[in-house]
């Protein structure tokens, strides 16, 4: 099993990135998005869950700005992000567990089994 993210880059304030994660292997029921910056614990991005109807679930801080969608024929999630701050600054992680999670567990990143490799996302002001 993979996941194997990209798309990360250096933009400006204000621009835009798109990143996507592609799987192989097996078929995720529920993927996420996290993120690390710098000196900080790894944080809650996004996550989706098909019994959702992949209803997404979004951290307070990107609300409104990202967004999450998911290609099942292609094993592929993308996180589109716009209006991107310098606080959006860090390492973007893809996501996903072995089992379903219940919603409190879906922001915990203990709660996920398989990782993506990482991808930078630098914004500057």
């Amino acid at each position: 099993v993979q996941l194997q993210a990209s798309g990360g880059g250096s933009v400006q304030a204000g621009g835009s990135l798109r990143l996507s994660c592609a799987t192989s292997g097996r078929t995720f029921n529920t993927m996420a998005w996290f993120r690390q910056a710098p000196g900080k614990e790894r944080e809650f991005v996004s996550a989706n869950r098909r019994r959702d109807g992949y209803y997404t679930h979004y951290a307070d801080s990107v609300k409104g700005r990202f967004t999450m969608s998911r290609d099942n024929a292609k094993n592929t999630v993308y996180l589109q992000m716009n209006s991107l701050e310098p606080e959006d600054t860090a390492v973007y992680y893809c996501a996903a567990p072995t089992a379903s999670l219940i919603t409190s567990t879906l922001r915990n990143p203990s709660s996920y089994d398989y990782w993506g490799q990482g991808t930078l996302v630098t914004v500057s002001s």
